[in-house]
């Protein structure tokens, strides 16, 4: 189960506190050492697509903090950093103060929250005026975050288009996914994923018309096509008006993000075994005022999906949106 969207607190490690410590003998003077640091917490960007699942039941966490000062001015041990694991792809919003961080990369380790620093223990808060202080600070309270980690695939290619298009079975035929197919509205539940030459095609549910104010699967998975490079529209040669539910898809879009409009994108028509050859030229030509790459295919006959393949391999993919 992909989990793509999740609330998470957490809190930076809390500054040891200082020392209250004389040596020994009668003209001794104060040695209390300092506190030590808290644990920082950080977001570590890694390449698992269901890491977020493990946060289901761990809805907070934190870093260890700082330890005690000690005798002889001996400052405390600082509090070990805890790493938040997130998807590369994914954005951490700071629910209180909508700081937004981004991963991007797997490896990559961004400060979330820092630790708070340890208090001075006595041997430090001696004074001309004060040379046996009895008292030491308590150490700085760490950061604390509520986050919204958010989950946006990286792949290149996006197939998008109305339920039961024919998204799921055009990416087996075209990688090695083995995404489930079947005759009814919302097979996919969530995004498949699959590899053509090194290329991530992603298969989003379907849409319809309303889904940007929440009908159907809403928008739970339009932020999934937001960072891809080429959009792949897919349309069943099933339907009755290809031009409507081409354009209903379109302005679903254009909704939630008027940018995704500005994408690369192509057409690619499926099960062209139910139409004859005249009614298929008809039906291509509906897309000539688009100035559209048009692709006919069918699951029936594998050579169709072969100039598709070739311009995916040859198409000239920039560096995919941040």
């Amino acid at each position: 189960m992909l989990i793509d969207e999740i609330e998470v607190s957490i809190k930076a490690g809390h500054g040891g506190v200082g020392k209250v410590s004389f040596g020994p003998g009668l003209r001794s003077g104060p040695d209390g050492g300092n506190g030590g640091k808290g644990g920082d917490v950080y977001a570590l960007g890694v390449n698992n697509l269901f890491i977020l699942k493990r946060y289901l039941q761990l809805k907070a966490c934190s870093a260890e903090d700082g330890k005690a000062g000690g005798k002889n001015q001996k400052t405390g041990a600082g509090g070990e950093d805890f790493d938040l694991i997130v998807p590369k792809g994914s954005s951490l919003s700071d629910i209180d103060t909508e700081k937004v961080f981004e991963v991007e990369k797997e490896g990559q380790r961004i400060l979330l929250a820092k630790g708070g620093l340890g208090g001075k223990g006595n041997y430090e808060l001696r004074s001309p005026t004060n040379t046996t202080p009895k008292y030491a600070q308590p150490g700085l309270p760490g950061q604390k975050r509520n986050l919204k980690i958010i989950l946006r695939l990286l792949a290149d290619i996006g197939l998008i288009g109305l339920p039961n298009a024919g998204k799921s079975s055009l990416l087996n035929a075209l990688t090695n996914a083995r995404a489930k197919t079947a005759s009814y509205p919302f097979t996919t539940l969530e995004p498949n994923l699959g590899d053509l030459n090194g290329k991530i095609i992603a298969d989003i549910p379907g849409l319809i018309e309303g889904a940007s104010e929440g009908r159907g699967l809403g928008i739970k998975f339009l932020k999934h096509i937001e960072k891809v490079t080429l959009l792949i529209h897919c349309l069943s040669l099933e339907a009755d008006d290809l031009a409507k539910d081409y354009q209903v898809v379109l302005d679903e879009l254009k909704r939630f993000n008027p940018q995704l409009l500005r994408k690369e994108q192509i057409v690619v028509l499926t099960k062209t075994d139910l139409v004859t050859e005249k009614e298929l030229g008809k039906r291509i030509r509906t897309f000539k005022k688009t100035n559209a790459h048009v692709f006919p295919t069918s699951t029936y006959d594998p050579d169709s999906f072969e100039k598709l393949k070739k311009f995916l391999s040859t198409f000239s993919y920039p560096a995919v949106e941040t």
